[in-house]
């Protein structure tokens, strides 16, 4: 057997059969340089040795042979110069401190004619780039490889038909796409780099032919590169168009990317994205999922005051077969849209009806509320309102959140129904009986959720002082739920019948019509854009943020570590460490001494403070205090999302100490909108028997473009003005 095969067995050894961190491996990788296979005058066992230092080379052995390897960049053979740049990127990895040796010699690779020495020397180039920012301006300006990497990228865009690099009619496109990405490197946030550059991507986006897939993809890398750099803004049209160009791809693959490129640069480059309207609305009725949930994503962040209508009407045709599963992001999309540009009040109800109509199933729990506030705004819209939904109610009760409304507003506005007057909308002649009919189906039927139930019997309660005669149906509808299974309703019909009977003279002020909503009143979010969220100042905190303090909470401490800690107030931007106590430890740290719960056992006054607890990555969490008696507090925890994306998953965990009873109450939702067009609230009840001192964690989790984040926000005292004792202490 020859050295080369001898060599070639043990390379295949290494590689596959023995793991790399085994002692055998290790001393078989010594092997390779205290027998001289990398001096060897053979360039096939130079080569093995290099591809298996290259693959299986541990730091040590980086360390030890890194010498021999810068030795070998500058070796006569292309095909050894071309191994030894790819070892060297591995030793680069695997010792980044290794990354200095290696800058001249790259350096020089640069003016190999050998394509694949090439190759591997612009891999080399970016590696060191990306490790080290010193490297990175020493390439830019000492080096000045722009330059030169603009005329290799030039010479491959304009040279002739080679076969032994032609790809497709594309001259070495794995190359072009390296040099590409390095070019985007260099250039980022550098005004004389992407000068430099600018004509060589527009030459690249202009004569590369992108029928086929090798086409596309230079084109795919110049688009980024272009988005990357500070490029001239002509330069960053074209990119669009390109991007546009690929939405027209038989490709599905090419199609996907290129919205996802899109979606990108739409907030930066709305204009130019806008021009591909059409085409990415068209991208809706493809039949695949991905392609069609990057169209509505794209399709939604090109809504705007100018093209509201048209785009509505795409979406709302798209709401009618789209895929269940994004049938609440495109409802959402929708709500969304029409509250930021809704060109009137009656388009704005109109298209709210419609989704409701459409997947009234799949929408937030917020929209209920939020439609209601709408219509109570709308005086003008009443008759027309009440009459639209009254239509809807007779033809199908299916959908909980239309037949919500409708009950609502039949149960406010029903004098306006049955006056059978309307200019907006041809009326119709309905009599009392009917719209009774109409309340008591929704009552029996199975379909009616326990919460719509609820909606008809407030419903037909207020039909009561705006009806005549029927009120004595009224009062037998209601005394039947009198006994009803379900406690809730149970629990209305009895103080609806104590109205009639003991308070009659009440009734009619009792049940008279709502005042118009405020928008921003608890529970009604409606999509409004809070204020600019401020810096809280750290170094003098507000005597109502005292002892309320956030911190990141380790991604891998479970439940039980909730509240494993000290009793020292934990500062902002601490790490919080994991406890290994016990369940019974749980709460360690929180409980208060005999001292504590003599100071301050005193009876409290109610005050209602709101607190910002959390601000990170866009979310904004705000505790406010809501109702407060001598035992009792309960407060409400208020999430807003000032992103560009959707915030999902989103949930909340909270513990107190043992001789605090604690309990929360079902969230509105776990979606927070994107561009603070919602809120999230879920509100908790604390009982404090003992009339300790409040002390209280909460675990915040969600997830924000597919990553999941986790974090703990601490209070270690509840603010003064939340607990201040009206009679000294006991």
């Amino acid at each position: 057997m020859t050295l080369f095969h001898y060599s070639r067995v043990h390379s295949l050894e290494n590689k596959w059969v023995l793991p790399p961190v085994h002692s055998i491996v290790c001393l078989r990788n010594l092997r390779v340089g205290r027998v001289h296979d990398l001096s060897h005058s053979s360039q096939y066992v130079q080569s093995l040795a290099l591809c298996t230092l290259a693959c299986m080379g541990s730091a040590e052995m980086c360390r030890d042979l890194a010498p021999e390897i810068e030795r070998l960049l500058r070796a006569s053979n292309s095909y050894i110069k071309k191994k030894a740049t790819l070892c060297a990127v591995h030793i680069i990895r695997k010792v980044p401190e290794l990354a200095e040796l290696f800058t001249p010699s790259a350096r020089t690779l640069l003016s190999e004619k050998n394509h694949g020495v090439l190759h591997g020397a612009v891999v080399l180039i970016t590696e060191l780039c990306k490790r080290n920012p010193d490297t990175l301006d020493q390439f830019r300006k000492v080096i000045q490889a722009v330059p030169e990497l603009v005329q290799i990228m030039k010479g491959l865009v304009t040279s002739s038909y080679s076969p032994e690099h032609n790809v497709a009619g594309i001259s070495d496109p794995f190359l072009q796409v390296r040099i590409l990405r390095l070019l985007r490197i260099l250039g980022h946030n550098n005004d004389t780099a992407s000068d430099a550059m600018n004509d060589l991507l527009a030459q690249v986006a202009t004569n590369t032919d992108s029928s086929k897939t090798a086409g596309s993809a230079v084109l795919y890398e110049t688009v980024l590169t272009i988005m990357d750099i500070n490029s001239e803004s002509g330069l960053r049209v074209l990119a669009v168009n390109i991007l546009g160009r690929f939405l027209l791809n038989n490709d599905r693959n090419i199609r996907y990317i290129s919205m996802t490129s899109l979606q990108k640069i739409v907030q930066t480059d709305h204009n130019a994205v806008q021009r591909h309207r059409g085409t990415i609305v068209d991208c809706l009725k493809d039949q695949d999922t991905s392609v069609k949930r990057r169209a509505l994503e794209l399709s939604l962040a090109l809504v705007s005051a100018v093209n509201i209508r048209s785009m509505m009407k795409e979406l709302l045709i798209f709401l009618s077969f789209c895929p269940p599963e994004l049938r609440s992001q495109t409802a959402s999309g929708i709500f969304n849209a029409a509250e930021r540009y809704s060109p009137s009040k009656r388009w704005h109800i109109d298209t709210i009806l419609h989704v409701l109509t459409t997947a009234g199933g799949d929408v937030r729990d917020e929209t209920v509320p939020n439609l209601i506030q709408l219509i109570t705004t709308a005086s003008e819209l009443h008759c027309y309102t009440v009459h639209k939904l009254y239509r809807a109610l007779v033809k199908d009760i299916a959908q909980q959140s239309l037949v919500q409304v409708a009950c609502w507003c039949i149960g406010e506005y029903g004098d306006l129904l049955l006056k059978g007057e309307c200019e907006e909308i041809e009326p119709l002649q309905v009599t009392e009986d009917d719209v009774l009919d109409a309340l008591e189906t929704v009552l029996q039927s199975h379909m009616s959720s326990p919460a719509t139930r609820g909606f008809a019997l407030t419903a037909t309660m207020k039909l009561s002082t705006r009806i005549i005669d029927n009120v004595d149906r009224i009062r037998s509808i209601v005394s039947i739920y009198g006994s009803c299974i379900d406690l809730e309703l149970q629990q209305r019909a009895v103080e609806y019948n104590a109205l009639f009977k003991k308070y009659d003279h009440m009734r009619a002020a009792v049940l008279e019509r709502m005042p118009v909503m405020d928008k921003n009143s608890p529970g009604h979010t409606n999509g409004d854009t809070p204020g600019e969220i401020k810096e809280p100042d750290t170094s003098k905190p507000k005597p109502a943020e005292a002892g309320l303090l956030s911190e990141p909470a380790s991604q891998v401490c479970d439940l039980l570590d909730l509240l494993g800690g000290t009793d020292t107030p934990l500062q902002p931007s601490t790490p919080t460490t994991t406890s290994s106590a016990d369940l019974l430890d749980l709460l360690g740290g929180l409980e208060p001494t005999p001292a504590e719960m003599q100071k301050h056992c005193c009876v409290y006054v109610h005050v209602v403070p709101t607190v910002s607890v959390y601000e990170k990555n866009g979310l904004s969490l705000k505790i406010q205090y809501d109702k407060q008696t001598e035992t009792e507090v309960t407060v409400s925890l208020i999430a807003s999302n000032s992103t560009q994306n959707d915030i999902t998953n989103f949930t909340l965990q909270a513990a107190v100490p043992k001789s605090v009873q604690l309990q929360m109450k079902a969230p509105s939702g776990n979606v927070i909108p994107a561009h603070g067009l919602g809120q999230v609230t879920q509100t908790v009840l604390l009982n404090n028997p003992n009339k300790v001192s409040l002390k209280m964690r909460i675990r915040v989790s969600y997830s924000n473009q597919g990553a999941m984040h986790q974090d703990t926000v601490q209070i270690d005292s509840f603010p003064s003005t939340a607990c201040q004792p009206s009679i000294s202490p006991l």
